[in-house]
């Protein structure tokens, strides 16, 4: 997916996409938390050891930060195509944009800033959807 000629972020976004749902799946809330913090953890060591390799701040070939910031995005959300569609342009809406923390975290030094710029764009992403569903349904 970080090898896409165009928008490898975006593309790494529409893996997160499958991954949600094998997650919602399982039906299991703990489950898909505990997915969800472990995935992060382990993306921090790749991202590291991808840096190291690459020889580069943040490769566009790194799109594992992508997936997380979605999975986070897409915490408690109820699985449905409105807030798939939904959750994927407000969170690639987010991590581009960048609003105020979210650039900040990405001065973390190395993998953690990588992986850690997306998961704050999905946390803005997932309150947005919060209130969404909140008020729409």
């Amino acid at each position: 997916m970080g090898k896409s000629p165009f928008a490898p972020g975006t593309v790494g976004t529409l893996g997160g996409i499958v991954l949600y749902y094998l997650l919602v799946q399982s039906g299991s809330l703990v489950f898909y938390s505990v997915f969800t913090f472990l995935f992060i953890i382990i993306s921090f060591f790749v991202s590291n050891k991808s840096i190291e390799i690459l020889g580069e701040d943040d490769p566009g070939e790194i799109v594992i930060d992508e997936v997380c910031g979605f999975l986070v995005s897409m915490f408690m959300i109820p699985f449905g195509l409105t807030n798939v569609i939904l959750g994927f342009f407000l969170f690639r809406f987010f991590d581009i944009l960048k609003p105020f923390p979210v650039r900040k975290f990405e001065k973390l030094p190395k993998g953690y800033g990588v992986v850690m710029d997306d998961v704050a764009a999905g946390v803005y992403t997932n309150i947005v959807l919060h209130i969404l569903n909140y008020f729409w349904v």
